[in-house]
C-alpha cells in the first residue's frame, strides 16, 4: 500500500511542478482547445467513464470474494476490465501533452497490477490493495477530465462532466458498502461511503435545476430521483448492512440510468 501511494505522490508531483497547460489532440492532431465543442465534450465523456470504471472493477471484485450475486459480478468485472483497457488505448491515442500521456501510462500500470490480484484468490490484504489501486486509477482518471475542462473552457463540459460523474459516484457507494462488510471496518470506509452519498444527492439536485435539459432527460432525472430518495438511506446504513444485494442492483440501475443521460447531454451540447 505504501508502494502504491508513493507512487501516487510521485507521479501527480510530477504533474504539478510541470505547470505547462496540457494539450490534448483528436483524431485529426489537432490541441483540444483548437477542436470543436463537440470533439471536447466527447474526450471528457471518455476519460469521464474511467472513474465509473475503476470503481465498478473493485465493487465486483469485492462482491465475488464475498460470494454475493457471483454471477452478475463476475460477468461486469470482465466486461469493465476490457472497457477501461479500450478507453486507456484511446486515450492515449487521442492525447498528445507529455504529462498527460505519463499519468495515462501510470493508470495503466496500476490496472496491470489490480488485473494481477483479481486473479488471485480472494483475502483482505488482497482486497485492500485493490481498493487502493481503484483509488489511483480514479485519481488519475479525474485529473484527465478536469484538464480538458479547463482547456475546452466550456460551460456545457462541466454539466457533462458533472453527469458522468453520478456514474462514478454510484459505483462507489456500492464499492465501500461491500468493502465494510468483506471486513475493512475503519474510518475510512464509513467516510467515504457517506462523502460519496451526499455529493450524489448534490450533483443530482444540480442536474435537475439545469436550465438546458430536454424533456427526455428531465424525465429520466426524475426517474434516478425516485429511487434515489428511496434507497439512499439503506447505503448511509453501512454499519447495519444486511442489504448487499439491494445494494448491488440499485447502484447498477442508477449508473445505468447516469450514463444516459450523460450521453444525451453529449448530444444536446455537441
Amino acid at each position: 500500500m505504501k508502494q502504491i501511494l508513493k507512487r501516487i505522490g510521485l507521479a501527480l508531483g510530477i504533474l504539478l511542478l510541470a505547470g505547462s497547460p496540457a494539450v490534448l489532440a483528436a483524431e485529426t492532431g489537432k490541441p483540444v482547445n483548437a477542436l470543436v465543442k463537440k470533439d471536447a465534450i466527447q474526450l471528457i465523456n471518455i476519460a469521464g467513464k474511467q472513474r465509473m470504471l475503476s470503481q465498478r472493477i473493485a465493487k465486483d471484485y469485492l462482491y465475488l470474494g464475498r460470494k454475493i450475486a457471483t454471477d452478475k459480478a463476475r460477468k461486469e468485472l470482465e466486461v469493465s476490465l476490457k472497457e477501461f483497457r479500450d478507453n486507456q488505448k484511446r486515450l492515449g491515442e487521442l492525447i498528445n501533452d507529455p504529462e498527460i500521456k505519463n499519468l495515462l501510462a501510470f493508470v495503466n500500470m496500476s490496472l496491470e497490477e489490480l488485473e494481477g490480484i483479481v486473479k488471485k484468490p480472494f483475502s483482505l490484504d488482497n482486497a485492500q490493495l485493490v481498493l487502493d489501486l481503484s483509488e489511483s486509477m480514479l485519481e488519475g482518471s479525474q485529473y484527465v477530465v478536469d484538464s480538458l475542462k479547463k482547456l475546452a473552457n466550456i460551460k456545457e463540459s462541466k454539466v457533462v462532466a458533472t453527469a458522468g460523474k453520478q456514474r462514478m459516484l454510484a459505483q462507489r457507494i456500492a464499492k465501500y458498502y461491500i468493502a465494510y462488510q468483506a471486513g475493512i471496518k475503519d474510518k475510512n470506509t464509513i467516510d467515504q461511503m457517506k462523502a460519496a452519498v451526499s455529493e450524489f444527492d448534490k450533483n443530482l439536485k444540480s442536474l435537475m435545476q439545469n436550465k438546458d435539459n430536454t424533456a427526455t432527460i428531465n424525465q429520466k432525472l426524475a426517474k434516478v430521483d425516485r429511487l434515489w430518495k428511496i434507497v439512499y438511506k439503506f447505503y448511509l446504513n453501512i454499519e447495519k448492512g444486511g442489504l448487499p444485494f439491494i445494494v448491488y442492483t440499485t447502484t447498477n440501475d442508477i449508473t445505468k440510468e447516469m450514463d444516459a443521460i450523460t450521453k444525451l447531454y453529449v448530444e444536446l451540447y455537441k
